[in-house]
């Protein structure tokens, strides 16, 4: 049996293939080591996923999951799988080289992703051979729902928003100042929460303020992420995330005005990785 992951910083979808190629969905919220010790992504997996599938036949497990590109990062959540998934072979790698395999399998091309946080890589069909480096929700995540959210509760907060905007905003979500601020600097996972707006974002898209948040948001991220690789013009371009998928028009709009055509779109890449994983199995 095989058991698949992707993990971003939100959630986390996993796909158990059985002996027959029959396929079990499970998802559970994000597993990024950066934010969870070893002991809370055990008692995690034990409570939420565990008690529902049979450890001791999983033979090989892949997880791609955010913040994996640390050596000792991985290290940690292995020593987590290594409790539960006592027969299997682990394998863990980065979202990035996840997504990459999900949207072009052999073929090059460059693989982007725009979810709660952004990242991108040059993919040569076998390995991540370039990567521009992602500064995280704090410094970066151009594109992503973090870089969105900081930009518009900086100007909810500072009154910058029309009063149309601002009532619609209070009546959904019934935030004050102080447990916004709360949310940000003292309780967990602020990129997750700075990210939580975009069903807002998509239910006002025809309002112009969010209407150019988004879009110059994307452009930030074609910028300073897309147009720092050399072979930008020439190789296909594909998108994985929740962001991408829910604003798809106006991501392929603004990947237009920078004279790209983007390839593929995917909300999640765990369909194709479970493809991508299965085949090789049986190749194997």
């Amino acid at each position: 049996m095989i058991l698949i992951a992707d993990s971003g910083a939100s959630k986390s979808d996993w796909i158990l293939i059985d002996d027959k190629g029959e396929q079990l969905s499970f998802q559970l919220v994000g597993l990024n080591p950066y934010y969870l010790s070893t002991a809370e992504t055990t008692t995690i997996l034990s409570k939420e996923l565990t008690p529902f599938i049979e450890t001791r036949k999983i033979e090989k497990l892949f997880f791609y999951g955010a913040g994996c590109a640390s050596v000792y990062k991985c290290m940690m959540l292995e020593e987590a799988f290594i409790k539960l998934f006592k027969n299997a072979h682990i394998t863990i790698e980065s979202d990035l080289l996840g997504s990459a395999r999900a949207l072009f399998g052999s073929e090059e091309g460059l693989a982007c992703i725009l979810g709660t946080g952004s990242n991108s890589c040059h993919y040569n069909g076998e390995k991540i051979v370039e990567n521009v480096v992602s500064l995280g929700y704090f410094f970066g995540d151009e594109g992503s729902g973090a870089h969105m959210g900081k930009q518009f509760i900086r100007d909810f907060l500072l009154g910058n928003l029309t009063d149309e905007l601002a009532d619609a905003f209070r009546k959904n979500y019934n935030y004050t100042r102080d447990n916004i601020l709360d949310a940000v600097y003292n309780l967990p996972f602020p990129n997750r929460f700075l990210a939580s707006f975009c069903e807002f974002y998509a239910d006002h898209l025809s309002d112009k303020y969010i209407f150019e948040l988004i879009t110059n948001s994307f452009r930030e991220f074609f910028i300073n992420q897309v147009e720092k690789y050399s072979k930008y013009k020439e190789l296909p371009i594909g998108f994985t995330g929740s962001v991408a998928y829910y604003f798809e028009p106006l991501l392929r709009k603004v990947a237009a005005e920078f004279g790209l055509k983007i390839d593929k779109i995917m909300r999640t890449p765990i369909r194709s990785l479970a493809e991508y994983h299965q085949s090789d199995n049986i190749k194997a």
